[in-house]
């Protein structure tokens, strides 16, 4: 692996089940992971029994008042937003210029396309080469970050579409010479995106490949206990909020029907204009 490139896997409250941290090697990555949990995690111990110096706490009050969360209450601060803010200060102060931004609950990263270019979907064998890439492609596109999509991308009418969208959660590929804050207690990935391509910021997710996680709500620790408590209506809100000219909350059709955001691109994305229509003085 590029030695200027690193992995956080951002983690609280199960450090026996650090399902992305096994899941890097079984994908034969060969760079530093890093294990990033926060100072109010009562677990730290476990966590530094099994990763040792791979851990990394930082303190969430410095955190308060630097970001906005999109209200104005006080609830236990179990989301992953101060996590997320504090990586590029993480990746730089360790001296490394790229990294990779996972949650802990990963089961398998895959590919869309076999060595012989058929279509389907296969373990992927050398996450080096495939972290690079994204790395060479952020630095080409002048992104602010570049994910893996979900498997959930691929259902229906674009699963056989290989291309790039617009949306960015989960897995974050970024520079520390390009720093962002994510925004909103909940829904923090999607607030971001939102927000940001709205003023002309660059997101791409790459869907030739995919990562495999845990459904919401299906174990405990990590943001678990926020999602139960609040629901997915107030979740989607904060979107709302954040862009109301271009963010709804709709009714997903899953295997089970559940409220979720709905976004109107082409209300969200600003339009490049052709040159030919430009004013010649």
């Amino acid at each position: 692996m590029r030695n200027d490139f690193c992995a956080l896997i951002l983690s609280h409250g199960r450090p026996d089940n650090v399902k992305t941290y096994s899941l890097l090697k079984k994908c034969n990555y060969t760079g530093p992971i890093f294990v990033v949990i926060d100072d109010e995690d009562k677990t730290a111990d476990e966590y530094r029994k099994k990763f040792g110096n791979e851990v990394i706490q930082f303190n969430k009050s410095e955190m308060d008042g630097t970001f906005d969360l999109g209200d104005n209450y006080k609830r236990k601060r179990n989301s992953v937003i101060f996590a997320r803010n504090r990586c590029h200060e993480i990746v730089r102060q360790l001296g490394y210029k790229y990294f990779i931004e996972l949650d802990d609950d990963y089961g398998a990263i895959m590919t869309r396309y076999g060595k012989g270019m058929e279509y389907g979907s296969f373990k992927c064998q050398n996450a080096d080469e495939l972290f690079s890439a994204m790395v060479d492609f952020l630095e080409t596109s002048g992104a602010l970050s570049v994910c893996l999509s979900q498997g959930g991308d691929h259902i229906g009418g674009k699963k056989r579409y290989c291309g790039l969208t617009r949306k960015a959660m989960n897995t974050f590929v970024c520079s520390v010479d390009r720093p962002f804050q994510f925004v909103g207690r909940m829904n923090d990935d999607v607030n971001t995106y939102c927000t940001l391509t709205q003023r002309g910021d660059l997101f791409f997710t790459i869907m030739r490949t995919h990562i495999c996680q845990a459904e919401t709500q299906q174990k405990s620790g990590g943001l678990t206990e926020m999602y139960l408590d609040l629901g997915t209506y107030v979740k989607s809100f904060y979107t709302v909020m954040m862009v109301p000219s271009a963010v709804k909350v709709s009714v997903l059709e899953d295997v089970h029907a559940r409220l979720h955001h709905s976004i109107n691109w082409n209300k969200l994305a600003p339009k490049i204009i052709s040159e030919r229509h430009r004013k010649v003085k």
